[in-house]
């Protein structure tokens, strides 16, 4: 039987975009695209530390779905940028409970890859009557064989890759990489933050693809110098925040997770995996379908990481199709 690929959707503008206040310090960036009296769904990107992106509207029928993005405590255009202070799950939770009561959400679908699955079963576990579906990718969990995975372990797979990020630091500190890269990045001093933080995220970005040269362009207009300027905050924000997460395991027990994803039985869910993902290895996702049977668990065989990858946009534009009839 001949399997439909899907594409993604042609890019569409936002209707609504906003901050909303969600305690004396932070405002998170939101914005909404698509059907304004579609069905809503909240897409949650990853990191920690991440951001949202116009391409990522694009999973989404815009004449079917009332498309939600939103830029995670500390992420891209969220205030303030960067910031660890009150930066937990449990906070990130408690802001999407907020942000859908704000926007007189019931229910929603919800979306999440790589991290953004991690905060997607959060969320879901906690306010299973508020989740009409699931839509994860790339699972992860931050269980300590995931985070030694990509503290380490990687190099069995990417040695050139793990020797770049080793090699920024002097040799006395390469033994604890974690810890040298937060006492760079976390630097008052834009000199020392900026080029750390690059490194870090370079090193991510390097393993995110099957094939790393794939989707590299070059930039066609030479960047301003306030474009800059605002680049490197970008850069060293998002590095801050991942290692806050990493730093304390995302702020969540990764098993006690996956034992409570056991009762989401009642959520329609897809699970869609790359088979060569070296940023969240495959047996996670294994894991999580075992541990919600009722789950379509898709593997693809010729990809990695990256959502963007031509089997995984298919895969995942395919679960919100299916989850239309929801």
């Amino acid at each position: 039987m001949c399997q439909t690929t899907y594409n993604l959707y042609p890019e569409i503008d936002t209707y609504h975009q906003n901050w909303l206040k969600m305690d004396d310090l932070h405002e998170i960036y939101y914005e909404e695209s698509g059907n304004p009296k579609g069905m809503p769904v909240v897409f949650l990107h990853g990191g920690p530390g991440g951001g949202c992106r116009p391409g990522q509207r694009r999973f989404f029928d815009p004449k079917h779905y009332r498309i939600i993005l939103l830029d995670q405590r500390g992420c891209e255009r969220s205030k303030p940028q960067g910031s660890v202070i009150n930066n937990t799950t449990a906070d990130l939770v408690a802001d999407l409970e907020k942000l859908r009561a704000h926007l007189g959400i019931e229910q929603w679908h919800v979306f999440g890859g790589s991290w953004g699955s991690t905060l997607a079963l959060s969320y879901a576990t906690q306010h299973p009557t508020r989740t009409i579906s699931l839509a994860l990718r790339g699972i992860f969990l931050s269980r300590q064989s995931e985070l030694d995975w990509f503290l380490g372990d990687i190099k069995h797979f990417y040695p050139d890759v793990w020797q770049v990020l080793l090699d920024y630091l002097p040799t006395e500190e390469q033994g604890d990489v974690l810890t040298a890269f937060e006492k760079r990045v976390f630097s008052d001093d834009i000199n020392i933050s900026h080029p750390a933080a690059a490194a870090w995220n370079n090193y991510e970005g390097s393993i995110m693809r099957l094939d790393p040269t794939q989707g590299q362009s070059a930039p066609t207009t030479q960047p301003t110098t306030e474009e800059c300027k605002k680049a490197k905050a970008g850069d060293v924000a998002r590095a801050r925040v991942q290692i806050h997460y990493i730093r304390n395991q995302c702020f969540i027990d990764g098993e006690a997770l996956l034992k409570a994803t056991e009762q989401l039985s009642h959520i329609p869910t897809v699970i869609v995996q790359g088979r060569y993902d070296m940023v969240c290895p495959p047996q996670t996702a294994w894991l999580l379908s075992k541990a919600m049977p009722h789950a379509k668990h898709i593997v693809v065989q010729d990809a990695g990481h990256s959502a963007m990858e031509p089997g995984v946009i298919s895969a995942l534009v395919g679960a919100t199709e299916q989850f239309k009839t929801l």
